[in-house]
């Protein structure tokens, strides 16, 4: 083959640090378009980007050329720099270091967006950890519990 071709959806989950700097309904439109503003500058194409106050879902296409690490690492860190300058509430914001991410067929996109757009109803019900429970158990994916929670 004379070209390198790819088609990779990612969904990609992460929390914040500090629950008392949770992500306000106010803010969180412009936040989820500055997000989807890094992936595109990332070669990388935003489906969608939705959350709760306390963690953020993102369905993407990655690039060929990046990383996840990297991608992940771009999103969090110039997210977490610009949510900083919107107001003093937000001068300590920080995500948490660790992060979920899984691989996603083409065949579950439409579900996966409908998922991540639902996460106001969802979390009516089911609460960060166990969501992230499920997911694991799910993708079949061994975790510590003493270490799983932890930043």
């Amino acid at each position: 083959m004379g070209q390198s071709l790819s088609k990779l959806y990612v969904h990609m989950v992460f929390h914040i640090k500090n629950p008392l700097i949770p992500i306000h309904t106010e803010i969180k439109d412009k936040l989820y378009a500055y997000m989807g503003s890094i992936i595109k500058d990332n070669d990388s194409l935003p489906i969608m980007i939705n959350g709760v106050p306390d963690h953020v879902h993102i369905l993407c296409v990655m690039s060929k050329n990046i990383a996840l690490a990297k991608l992940l690492e771009e999103v969090k860190g110039h997210s977490s720099r610009w949510i900083k300058t919107l107001d003093s509430q937000y001068r300590f914001f920080a995500w948490q270091g660790g992060n979920a991410c899984f691989s996603i067929s083409q065949c579950l996109k439409d579900r996966t967006i409908q998922y991540i757009n639902n996460q106001e109803e969802h979390h009516r019900k089911v609460d960060y950890k166990e969501e992230m429970i499920q997911f694991m158990k799910e993708y079949g994916i061994e975790y510590d519990d003493r270490y799983f929670w932890r930043d």
